[in-house]
């Protein structure tokens, strides 16, 4: 089954799936600064290789990540176009907000 935006939902699910724990979101958040190998990235988050390695598969099967081998080393970087393919798919719940109204979240913008 496709979403509207021709995305196979399988992909969104996997998408969001990869976004929903505390150490991918971290591995996540140090990618936007820069490239990053594999024994940076445990050292930054104070974690096991073997633990890591297990949240990189989950976000490179996820399509978020992209990999690049130098020698023994991996380096891992964002995968920018897979965010907005999910960015984009979320964008069609925002319009959503002016079919039903919901009076929190106007309330919220008309604060703005």
């Amino acid at each position: 089954m496709q979403t509207t935006l021709e995305i196979p939902l399988e992909e969104i699910a996997s998408g969001f799936h990869a976004l929903s724990d505390p150490i991918r979101i971290q591995a996540l958040e140090l990618l936007q600064q820069q490239e990053l190998c594999v024994g940076s990235l445990c050292e930054a988050l104070n974690t096991s290789q073997s633990k890591l390695s297990f949240h990189l598969k989950v976000l490179k099967d996820a399509d978020l990540v992209h990999t690049r081998q130098d020698g023994r080393w991996i380096f891992y970087s964002l995968n920018v176009v897979q965010f907005v393919r999910l960015e984009t798919y979320l964008a069609g719940y925002r319009r959503l907000s002016q079919v039903f109204p919901h009076p929190v979240y106007h309330h919220a913008s008309a604060q703005n």
